[in-house]
């Protein structure tokens, strides 16, 4: 099972911390899910899902603060006897001493945002989502083409770095050369991003490593990018039958979702980059309802049909 750090939800989430006494290290998160304890605030901690981020809002707060110091002290004790990962108070609200007293008793950090609370849940779910999916690392070459995420797959040395720089070049943006992270986000969608040791850079045999954002700058690059398009270089086999229509649709598989993949045969004077910003404009016309080879079928069977 995978695991957030804190300091790093405290750094994407531009997070104060109000318990600075507790140690952050070793403390992580392992569910992408968020929790507002209003009902254990109000004293009902059957199915409690201690194991979340703990979120406070304003109905919350304003609960806490109708209490009397008795009450509070009762379902503070019982709050804090649970393993929670953090509490976030959200809209700016501060916390009451008391309350920062026991979280630290417990070890419990205590952050602080500006966002509005639904806001917030919103993105940090999405966020946690994608740091604990599933992940596998592959090789190969994601670009984001026309907002179509297209892996570019293949023997090594076959082109995929190169076709990616001409793609950069062309205005499109690259997200990661050579080893492709990908995440299952949901059973629809993957994700791909780029090691952090490797991210912005393309290597191309004979010239070395190049650094695409300083080069081409920052429009040139992109951190993350659904995976929509598989296109598999490989090598020009003349006794292969290779499709010609694209009247049916072959698919790939990364961590048990389906993706659209086109083998593309190799050979000189093939121009890597503009075959794949053709496949990729062709995805997006058949997303939109149109399919050019079904459209050549009809046609055909019209013309036979009147002759």
């Amino acid at each position: 099972m995978g695991v957030v750090n804190l300091q790093k939800i405290v750094e994407k989430m531009d997070l104060k911390n109000l318990t600075p006494d507790v140690e952050l290290e070793g403390h992580g998160v392992k569910v992408p899910d968020i929790n507002r304890p209003a009902l254990q605030l109000a004293g009902f901690f059957d199915h409690f899902a201690s194991e979340r981020v703990q979120v406070i809002g304003y109905v919350e707060y304003t609960y806490l603060a109708s209490l009397t110091e008795e009450h509070k002290e009762k379902i503070y004790d019982t709050l804090f006897s649970y393993d929670i990962p953090c509490f976030v108070f959200c809209r700016n609200l501060q916390p009451e001493e008391r309350f920062l007293e026991k979280a630290a008793e417990r070890q419990i950090p205590v952050f602080l945002t500006t966002k509005q609370t639904s806001a917030f849940s919103a993105e940090i779910i999405r966020w946690l989502n994608v740091e604990l999916a599933p992940c596998i690392s592959i090789h190969g070459v994601l670009v984001d083409v026309m907002g179509v995420g297209v892996l570019i797959m293949g023997e090594s040395g076959i082109g995929k770095s190169e076709a990616a720089l001409e793609l950069i070049k062309r205005g499109h943006r690259l997200v990661t050369d050579d080893v492709v992270e990908i995440h299952k986000v949901s059973d629809d969608t993957l994700v791909g991003t780029a090691p952090g040791i490797t991210r912005h850079f393309i290597e191309l045999r004979g010239i070395g490593i190049i650094d695409v954002k300083t080069l081409f700058g920052v429009q040139s690059v992109k951190e993350t990018q659904n995976i929509d398009l598989v296109i598999t270089l490989e090598d020009w086999d003349k006794d292969k039958e290779y499709d010609r229509l694209g009247l049916t649709e072959e698919y790939t598989e990364f961590l048990g979702n389906k993706v659209v993949c086109h083998n593309i045969p190799i050979r000189p004077g093939r121009n890597l980059a503009i075959i794949v910003e053709s496949a990729a404009a062709n995805y997006r016309q058949k997303r939109m309802g149109y399919n050019a080879a079904q459209e050549l079928y009809r046609r055909v069977q019209e013309n036979l049909k009147r002759n």
